[in-house]
């Protein structure tokens, strides 16, 4: 809720009313009565663990959460409902643990077992899945608002940006505690600044998007940090901070001074886009190499660089000709009589005055143009000489242990400069003030180290609850509280307030373990209920808040492309690596952005590793509701629009699936149409035709064939009769598969 300055009085009289809001703000946030007066919100509550409920049908209590459930129920007079068939739970536990629908082996297989621990062994199985780590991260991705480009007009590429992508995915595969997961995230690079995977995790931090041209650094910077806080809030403790950044919030305790206290424990960071990730030996070798190409090459370099560095002096007097004159002032200034500030403002001057080599080359011209590009010509023929480039991540990281003084904005205006605040925490659940020791023998504040603490306190009440009401959300369609990053004053109650705190506090005694959380709630009754509605049920709970069936659910739209993928067996399930760049429909403009994969099996990956572009977003993820990277996502809105189904039944992809869905059946059904239909559906949903739909199909391609025999006839296709024949069935089959592959029920999950 950013607000608008009034310019009426001229600057130096919004400036005094500004000193005068700001002030009044930051007295009312150090009022210990208005903090107290919503600490009883249940979301800022200490956190204990409530008794788990007695219930009248104990045979029915798998593990506690169906004693809280059915507690309700029982209160409501309602009954649950009874178990879901084995195709349906096997298929809503592999599509909610994985992303990914079971085989038809493994649905025989389940489905023959009468092992009384059958689900609960699949379930496990699903757990150390390395695929369940794709699944899940996709879901925090959501809420740090990953990218790989910087959005904005320019939209430029951060070409090491997958690397935070699958961090997220190796610790939820490796179940990797959550605090530490917390941790890692806000203040890794601080903590454990000899482990590459902690300074990866500071990324989250560093998915920010940036306008990188903008010219007024200062404004430039504050938009990162306004961000940044706005999305901490948002992530790790469910609250809209953000409508603080210009004035107290309407409705939450969050005062304008505790959003920018929040923000003073960021005041330090910048980006940190070149951590060496190669071990010591790899990087000796490397070295060894580039010494003897650069031993072959250096008469050519030498002079490339001469030719680049005059472009470079050349682009970088123009841009800094467009600093304002106190960024100049600065920038002539030695690095150790700089502010803080100012050395921020320099660190972000950098690419301006030093541009990276694509930029330099491509803005040469004439003699020095050609002249380079003769000496390139002769290089390359020293490139078998050449080693490859050492990996490299992006992060955050703070500039030094000195962190610029952070003020409260009037009206949120970077502009606008109120009086200084410190580091501290919400002011609503009456804190001390943090401890902040700049760690020894790193240039950091470690002010980032303080807030990571207090976020993953067990005493926080806000860090278990969210997480688990975000578990349960991905699983039940709703959370607990319904809305995931709101848990203040405006958000959803919960509708089963002691069930959250009881999982919140058992994530935090069974140390943090997700997958803990993920198997009681898989191996609950209230999970495996079978989804129909029930009219005496409904009329007394429409909502299904009590949770008296499972609700059914559209996929969204990551699971829909996947299933589909391995549907038509085409799916390539590695794990990990850069991202892929998969066919885009025709007539969707790449403007250069775009270069589609050349290797087949790298488009047909999983849909986490489809590049996130923030201007360009994928259109079939993006047309079932992919949110916009920009910002945030706690919730994706699930819409039902004719797009949908138009891509789904016009579009060159969903056709091509359908045929090698089609090839699929083929190969490994017999070649009775009865064989192939029920393959097909077995594939698809996970069980097989029911004897109408057999009847509904088989009529279905008896008429798809007429069709086609009629096409192949005006084609005037010279074939044998066999290979005519055999066309026309696979391509009748082909019209089966697709209408299966669009249908409500491949779609949706019971």
């Amino acid at each position: 809720m950013v607000g608008h300055r009034v310019f009426s009085g001229g600057r130096s009289h919004c400036r005094l009313v500004a000193a005068v809001i700001v002030a009044a703000s930051a007295q009312a946030a150090s009022a210990a009565p208005a903090a107290k007066v919503e600490r009883g919100h249940w979301s800022l509550r200490p956190l204990t663990r409530p008794p788990v409920p007695a219930a009248k049908r104990e045979g029915w209590v798998r593990t506690p959460i169906d004693a809280f459930i059915l507690a309700k129920l029982e209160a409501a007079g309602i009954e649950p409902s009874p178990e879901a068939p084995a195709g349906d739970l096997i298929r809503r536990v592999s599509l909610d643990l994985t992303g990914l629908p079971p085989s038809p082996e493994e649905v025989d297989a389940f489905a023959a077992s009468d092992a009384p621990e059958a689900f609960e062994a699949l379930a496990e199985r699903l757990l150390a899945s390395p695929h369940h780590g794709e699944r899940w991260a996709r879901y925090w991705l959501d809420l740090a608002r990953f990218a790989e480009s910087e959005g904005f007009k320019s939209d430029e590429t951060r070409p090491n940006a997958w690397r935070y992508r699958d961090y997220v995915i190796r610790s939820l595969n490796e179940d990797k505690p959550f605090d530490r997961f917390v941790l890692e995230q806000i203040a890794g690079d601080e903590l454990w600044p000899g482990d590459t995977n902690a300074r990866l995790a500071t990324a989250f931090h560093r998915n920010y998007p940036d306008e990188s041209n903008a010219r007024d650094l200062h404004q430039r910077r504050q938009e990162i940090l306004n961000d940044i806080t706005d999305t901490f809030g948002l992530a790790f403790l469910g609250l809209t901070v953000g409508c603080a950044r210009c004035h107290d919030h309407k409705h939450d305790p969050i005062t304008q001074a505790d959003y920018y206290a929040l923000q003073a424990f960021f005041a330090n960071v910048r980006s940190d886009d070149a951590i060496p990730l190669a071990p010591t030996e790899a990087s000796a070798v490397h070295a060894e190499k580039l010494a003897r190409w650069e031993e072959k090459t250096g008469h050519l370099t030498k002079e490339m660089r001469e030719i680049e560095e005059a472009k470079r002096k050349s682009i970088a007097d123009e841009n800094f000709a467009k600093f304002p004159a106190e960024i100049q002032a600065a920038l002539n200034r030695p690095d150790s009589e700089r502010t803080p500030l100012e050395k921020q403002m320099c660190w972000k001057a950098r690419p301006y005055l030093y541009p990276d080599r694509d930029t330099i080359v491509q803005a040469l011209a004439g003699d020095a143009k050609k002249r380079w590009q003769a000496l390139d010509g002769k290089l390359q023929s020293f490139a078998d000489l050449r080693p490859e480039d050492l990996p490299f991540g992006s992060a955050i990281s703070d500039l030094g242990r000195e962190a610029p003084l952070t003020r409260v904005l009037s009206g949120g205006a970077h502009d606008a400069p109120g009086p200084p605040i410190e580091p501290a925490f919400l002011s609503a659940l009456g804190q001390p003030p943090p401890r902040i020791e700049p760690p020894s023998g790193l240039a950091s504040s470690g002010r980032r180290t303080a807030l990571a603490r207090w976020v993953a306190d067990p005493a926080n009440p806000l860090t278990a609850r969210v997480i688990v009401n975000r578990i349960w959300q991905h699983h039940f369609g709703r959370g607990i509280a319904g809305t995931p990053s709101d848990v203040g004053t405006l958000g959803e109650s919960p509708t089963h307030p002691e069930l959250l705190d009881w999982l919140a506090a058992e994530l935090v005694e069974t140390g943090w373990s997700l997958k803990h959380i993920h198997r009681l709630i898989v191996r609950s009754s209230v999970y495996r209920q079978s989804s129909p509605s029930r009219p005496e049920a409904a009329a007394r709970d429409a909502g299904n808040t009590l949770l008296w069936r499972m609700e059914r659910s559209r996929l969204d739209a990551e699971a829909i492309r996947d299933a589909a993928l391995a549907a038509a067996g085409i799916l390539d399930r590695r794990v990990g690596g850069p991202s892929v760049f998969p066919e885009l429909p025709e007539g969707v403009g790449s403007y250069g952005k775009w270069t589609v994969s050349k290797d087949a099996a790298d488009r047909n990956r999983r849909s986490i590793y489809i590049f996130v572009r923030r201007n360009l977003r994928y259109p079939l993820l993006e047309t079932f509701d992919f949110p916009d990277t920009h910002e945030s996502c706690g919730r994706r809105h699930m819409t039902t629009t004719p797009t949908q189904a138009l891509m789904l039944l016009n579009g060159s992809l969903p056709l091509a699936w359908a045929r090698s869905f089609a090839a699929r059946v083929v190969k490994e059904a017999g070649a009775s149409r009865e064989e192939r239909i029920g393959l097909a559906y077995r594939i698809a949903y996970s069980r097989g035709p029911a004897p109408e739909e057999l009847r509904a199909a088989l009529e279905f391609l008896e008429r798809q064939r007429e069709i086609v025999d009629e096409d192949l006839a005006e084609s005037g296709v010279a074939t044998g009769p066999n290979v005519k024949e055999d066309r026309a069935e696979e391509a009748a089959l082909a019209d089966l598969c697709h209408a299966i592959l669009v249908s409500n029920e491949f779609l949706s999950r019971n």
